[in-house]
């Protein structure tokens, strides 16, 4: 038994073909599959069901499959300690980050790692939540930036910054009338949302939860959509109000600055995390990413410098 076995294993068993593991691990489909049957043949059981489409494990194939992950999780412990010892920072690294945070956060950060850690491969991916959180059950990703708190013991957590979420109005807007509003100053049947799927929809959702039968009750002609900035431009072009996230503001011009209102009493946040799964041991670089990521973010915005009274509004559970 090798770790290159396991890891042709816990392949099959992710991406459920053996087409799709091999290129995964970057070897042929006919490597892959003897090597595996090799295991199977030491092991004298059967680890995957081939006559089934797609590919399934078998019972005990499950448990193998599970016990490969833990093997490989303790393997992947020995670069990390000689990484810690020797400071070096190399090797590959995938991050997911939700397409609200991406924009603001990705040029930065690419320009600051290629520039600190030139040895390191990075590869960013802007994904949704729920694809994150598959990605990081599959081994796909090393580590997600997603809004938290997610309530799932499946993955750990660690907080960076918070976010606070602003109303941006169309310039005849009444509410443009006030230095602060309440959410009983949004006009629901102008609204402009995201789309379903999107965590800071559903956030403005649990935001604006006691107007929720207003929504867009009598509007003739209804969008949504998955860009932040399609937002801002609709309000511009056709009137009315949404809710945007602090970082999608940061580089306004005056003009568009002057559309922006802040909400009365406790600032609406959304808490900004790096999310791991719990069997994740790449501590070292993880450390040195989620530093980078902080250098880029505003210093009133980061958790441990904060203390800042704020509403931390629900993502919704997935």
């Amino acid at each position: 038994m090798t770790i290159t076995q396991l890891e042709y294993v816990v392949a099959v068993a992710t991406f459920k073909s053996f087409v799709a593991a091999a290129e995964r691990c970057f070897v042929t489909q006919p490597t892959l599959s003897m090597q595996i049957q090799k295991l199977e043949d030491e092991l004298n059981v059967k680890i995957f069901d081939r006559n089934k489409h797609p590919i399934n494990t078998t019972e005990i194939g499950e448990e193998i499959v599970n016990q490969a992950k833990v093997i490989l999780s303790e393997s992947a412990k020995i670069n990390e300690i000689i990484q810690n010892k020797t400071g070096l920072v190399t090797g590959r690294f995938k991050i997911a980050i939700l397409p609200t945070l991406a924009p603001y956060i990705v040029p930065q950060l690419i320009d600051r790692i290629t520039h600190t850690y030139p040895d390191l491969q990075i590869n960013i991916l802007e994904l949704k939540t729920q694809d994150i959180l598959r990605k990081l059950r599959d081994d796909e990703i090393d580590c997600g930036l997603v809004s938290t708190p997610l309530d799932n013991h499946h993955y750990k957590e660690y907080p960076l910054f918070y976010e606070t979420l602003v109303a941006y109005f169309g310039k005849d807007e009444p509410a443009l009338k006030k230095k602060s509003i309440q959410v009983a100053d949004l006009d629901m049947s102008r609204f402009w949302m995201l789309n379903e799927g999107n965590c800071l929809r559903n956030q403005v959702i649990n935001l604006c939860s006691e107007q929720l039968d207003k929504i867009q009750e009598n509007k003739n002609f209804k969008y949504e959509t998955g860009n932040v900035e399609t937002l801002r431009k609709m309000v511009d072009k056709s009137g009315g109000v949404t809710i945007l996230p602090e970082f999608a503001t940061l580089d306004f011009h005056e003009e568009q600055q002057e559309k922006i209102r802040y909400f009365d009493g406790e600032e609406p946040v959304r808490e900004i995390s790096i999310v791991t799964n719990n069997h994740f041991v790449r501590m070292y670089i993880l450390q040195k990413i989620m530093d980078e990521i902080l250098a880029i973010i505003p210093e009133k915005m980061r958790v441990q410098k904060s203390n800042r009274k704020v509403l931390r509004i629900q993502t919704a559970k997935l």
